[in-house]
C-alpha cells in the first residue's frame, strides 16, 4: 500500500464511520481490488479467492469501529485480511483432509464402511470420556467444525483458552487412543 493509498483509506474510513455512504462505498471498492491482490499473491488463483475477498469485506464492516483514526489503517486492514485468509486455509484444509482422493483410495470392500464406522463411534466414545469442558471444545472444534473465534464466544472463553483447554484435550485422547491399542 502507498503513502498515497494510506492517506485515501484512513481519510475514507474516518468519513465512512460518520455515516458517510458514498466514502464507504467507494472505501470498499478500492480495498476489495488489494485485498484481492494480497489473497493471489499468497495463495494464487485459488477457487475461494473471491470468497476470502467477500469475508474480509464483511469483517472490516463488522469492525469498521474498532479502527482509531490516530493510527495508519494499513496495519489494521491487513490484519483482518490475514486473519481472514488463515480461516479460509484452515476450511480448505479440513475439506481436503475429509475428500477422498480417488486415486490414493484402495479397493472398496465390505469391511471399509463398518470400519469407518466403529472408528467414528471409537472417536466419540473418547470424546465422551472427556472433562466437559474439554468435550465441549473439541465437539464444537472438530464435529461441528467452528472456529476457535466461534467457540469462543459460544463458551464464553477466551481465544487463548479455547486452544489451551483443546490442546489438553487432544492429549488426552492421544493418552486413551494410546491405552485402547497398547489393550488391542
Amino acid at each position: 500500500m502507498t503513502q498515497d493509498q494510506e492517506r485515501d483509506f484512513g481519510r475514507l474510513m474516518i468519513l465512512a464511520q460518520d455515516g458517510d455512504r458514498q466514502a464507504y462505498e467507494e472505501l470498499l471498492t478500492q480495498l476489495s481490488r488489494l485485498v484481492l491482490a494480497f489473497v493471489r499473491r499468497r495463495v494464487g488463483d485459488a477457487p475461494w479467492t473471491e470468497d476470502v475477498v467477500q469475508e474480509t469485506l464483511v469483517a472490516l464492516h463488522r469492525a469498521r469501529h474498532t479502527y482509531d483514526p490516530s493510527r495508519p489503517f494499513a496495519p489494521w486492514m491487513y490484519a483482518i485480511v490475514q486473519n481472514r485468509l488463515v480461516d479460509a486455509l484452515r476450511a480448505q484444509r479440513r475439506r481436503l483432509l475429509r475428500e477422498i482422493q480417488p486415486d490414493v483410495t484402495a479397493e472398496p470392500s465390505s469391511r471399509a464402511p463398518q470400519e469407518r464406522d466403529a472408528l467414528r463411534a471409537d472417536v466419540r466414545r473418547a470424546v465422551a470420556g472427556l472433562p466437559d469442558r474439554q468435550r465441549q471444545v473439541i465437539e464444537l472444534l472438530k464435529f461441528e467444525d467452528l472456529s476457535v473465534r466461534d467457540v469462543a464466544a459460544r463458551l464464553g472463553m477466551s481465544e487463548a483458552n479455547v486452544k489451551v483447554t483443546a490442546h489438553r484435550g487432544y492429549r488426552a485422547l492421544r493418552r486413551q487412543i494410546e491405552e485402547w491399542t497398547r489393550v488391542d
